[in-house]
């Protein structure tokens, strides 16, 4: 989640379409310019572990969209394939 997060804070839209899971995954997936993310809190995990095979985590991230503070609460399923996290879906 974090590294997504990160991603997201400098624009790499390729990182986050490479760690998205394959039958969610966008066809096409542009970020907004105008988006400043500064904060991220993860408020809970389930699961997620190096022995498990999916996790969940609840956020909130923090960002200012043309000027004006803003936040985005989520519930983020993850699920491991080939050793490897990728984001499922919201929930």
């Amino acid at each position: 989640m974090r590294s997504r997060y990160a991603a997201f804070a400098v624009g790499d839209a390729a990182y986050l379409l490479a760690t998205w899971h394959p039958r969610t995954q966008p066809e096409t997936f542009a970020l907004d310019d105008e988006l400043r993310w500064t904060r991220l809190e993860i408020e809970r995990t389930v699961a997620g572990g190096p022995f498990d095979t999916e996790g969940v985590v609840e956020f909130t991230a923090y960002c200012r969209d043309r000027g004006t503070p803003s936040t985005q609460h989520e519930v983020s399923r993850f699920v491991k394939i080939d050793r490897r996290w990728v984001y499922l879906d919201a929930v």
